[in-house]
């Protein structure tokens, strides 16, 4: 047995070392060959505006550091489900703007679709540092916040009106949103209205009381926004109405749409007033005539004794002068119209006599060397006034 199974053994390590192959040895050339897949085109960069030494010095001055605070031009890509939106700012990895970085202003149930748009570029703020995966937040609420105030430091500057919407309101006013930013109205400078739930989601003319940046603080006034427009349409000769708001010894102040207007007590009647108070109450509807006012600080003067058909009508009966007030006031005017057009004619039939007065001392009192006499009266006048002009 044993000698049976070394004849096969030696067998089998005959037939293998019969079909073994033998290696034929390659030369380096043959070697060379066999890798050979033919020549490589040449690339040129004749023709164009950009080569690629141009680019690699392009590639080796581009700066790709991104600092906390900087701003940056970058483009929306694509919204996250997490509620952000995935943004290119040119960084080895997108940045991420998070919802609440997105706008300064948003409304209730705003969406990151109802505020960014794709495909657009815009500025970013970035807001951190890089995470472990190279990814940057970035900030567009932060840039608008910026903007406004710059806005409302320019509003300040220019006294300009603007308007504002009531957001909510407190025991002392309201607040109001103004170019995003939240701004406190006073009580005391809100117009024929207090500050109630009823005024929420109104929107006043305002104008700036106080800007100031560094103490994040806002103060508006809806009073001196309203008397600034509605001075600018009042003018002398106007009826208005108005209510009583206080009797003082020296007249009477009068409220009119959310101005204070004084009726002197020597412009309520032709007649002599000893009690003010048994002409006029507070509370009491009136019409009045404005006779002056001041639009720089708002202040109006006011009169009813100019309504009066007869003298003494607002101390017998207020009710008829109001009632017919604008009839009054026509009669009123064409009655002072009349009476410049009179003095106008008297002055210039002054003028005319003066002239001729002149003329007779020309023609009669010159002396021998031809300079006036003594007699003419205007002769130092006269030459006072060149001394002045000269």
């Amino acid at each position: 047995m044993t000698a049976l199974r070394a004849d096969v053994a030696e067998q089998v390590e005959v037939e293998a070392e019969v079909t073994k192959t033998p290696q034929v040895q390659m030369t380096k050339f043959e070697r060379l060959a066999k890798r050979w897949k033919g020549a490589k085109p040449v690339i040129s960069d004749a023709g164009l505006d950009f080569s690629y030494d141009d680019f690699a010095t392009a590639v080796a001055e581009t700066n790709y550091a991104f600092n906390r605070n900087d701003v940056v031009k970058g483009v929306c890509v694509e919204f996250d489900k997490s509620g952000g939106v995935i943004v290119d700012i040119g960084a080895k990895a997108s940045a991420f703007l998070p919802l609440a970085e997105s706008a300064l202003i948003q409304e209730p149930g705003d969406n990151i679709e109802d505020l960014i748009k794709l495909d657009e570029e815009m500025e970013f703020q970035i807001i951190s540092e890089e995470d472990e995966n190279g990814q940057l937040f970035v900030s567009v609420r932060r840039i608008q916040y910026r903007q406004a105030w710059d806005n409302a430091l320019a509003l300040q500057a220019t006294e300009e009106v603007f308007e504002a919407k009531v957001i909510a309101v407190n025991r002392g006013g309201a607040i109001t949103l103004v170019e995003g930013l939240r701004a406190f109205l006073p009580g005391s400078h809100l117009t024929g209205q207090i500050p109630t739930d009823d005024i929420i989601g109104q929107s006043l003319p305002l104008k700036f009381l106080e800007v100031n940046q560094e103490d994040n603080k806002l103060v508006v006034s809806n009073r001196m926004a309203v008397v600034e427009q509605q001075m600018a349409d009042l003018s002398r000769g106007d009826i208005v109405d108005g209510v009583v708001k206080a009797l003082k010894p020296y007249g009477a102040f009068v409220e009119i749409g959310g101005m204070s207007g004084l009726l002197h007590i020597s412009q309520i009647s032709y007649d002599r007033i000893d009690d003010l108070e048994k002409v006029l109450q507070p509370g009491l509807q009136v019409k009045c005539m404005i006779i002056d006012h001041d639009k720089v600080n708002g202040r109006i003067a006011l009169s009813t004794k100019t309504l009066e058909a007869e003298p003494g009508d607002m101390m017998k009966d207020p009710s008829k002068v109001f009632e017919n007030a604008e009839a009054t006031a026509k009669k009123y005017h064409e009655r002072m119209e009349a009476e410049r057009k009179a003095r106008e004619e008297a002055a210039r039939d002054i003028v005319l006599g003066l002239g001729d007065s002149l003329d007779d001392l020309g023609a009669n009192g010159d002396d021998e060397d031809g300079s006036a006499t003594a007699s003419d009266p205007l002769a130092d006048v006269s030459d006072n006034l060149d001394s002045l002009l000269s």
